[in-house]
């Protein structure tokens, strides 16, 4: 068991989900909520990463996050570092990766809630955050734990855009799934099952406790 690149599927995975659910919220809010101009485009550019194949994506990914890039250039000016092969790297990648994972359950979660309730929240003397913190994140609440579960399992499981900004370096972007693939080829089966088995157990567990927790909470404003 490589515990070694489970460390670092995890902390990768907790990362992503404490930086993308808040603005997941925010964003799928918005998109929930506003009759803007592009909103089309912008609903297509967020679900854009369900599509694309994750070698693709972690290719333009890599190309932008390199020291030439706009991207990679601002990073390093701002941190003296580079992008690619980094556990910050493959972070900002995970995080482009996720966004449909974050923003669509939290959308549909925000497009159930009747417009005329916030306006009642509103006429009762609620203030906008008053009547986001109190009437609208309890009832969106089921899409958030959507969106943390999924984020954080799909953030397990990932490969080909790890694999394509961060390489496999031992303790810094070789997470289990790549660590999984070099046992293959290796010829360990053996290895590879047990991590496999890790991985599975890992994503289970934490769905189900997920989505425990947001039953108990159901459970207690019933």
């Amino acid at each position: 068991m490589d515990w070694t690149a489970l460390s670092v599927s995890l902390k990768l995975a907790v990362a992503t989900c404490l930086l993308l659910v808040p603005f997941g919220l925010w964003l799928g809010r918005l998109l929930a909520r506003g009759g803007f101009r592009g909103k089309p485009f912008c609903e297509a550019l967020v679900a854009l990463p369900l599509v694309m194949p994750p070698t693709v994506l972690g290719f333009y990914l890599m190309l932008s996050f390199g020291a030439d890039a706009p991207v990679g250039a601002v990073w390093q000016r701002l941190t003296g570092g580079g992008l690619t092969f980094t556990f910050s790297g493959i972070l900002l990648a995970s995080l482009v990766a996720n966004l449909p994972f974050a923003v669509q359950p939290i959308q549909r979660a925000f497009e159930t809630i009747p417009a005329n309730l916030r306006e009642a929240a509103w006429c009762s003397g609620l203030s906008p955050w008053q009547t986001f913190r109190r009437i609208e994140l309890p009832l969106v609440w089921p899409g958030v734990v959507s969106a943390l579960a999924l984020t954080f399992a799909h953030t397990l499981g990932e490969f080909g855009v790890i694999l394509m900004v961060g390489g496999a370096i031992d303790g810094e972007t070789r997470t289990l799934a790549i660590a999984i693939y070099d046992r293959v080829q290796a010829f360990d089966e053996q290895g590879a099952a047990i991590m496999s088995a890790m991985l599975l157990l890992v994503s289970f567990l934490t769905i189900g406790v997920v989505y425990g927790l947001a039953g108990h909470r159901r459970w207690r404003h019933v």
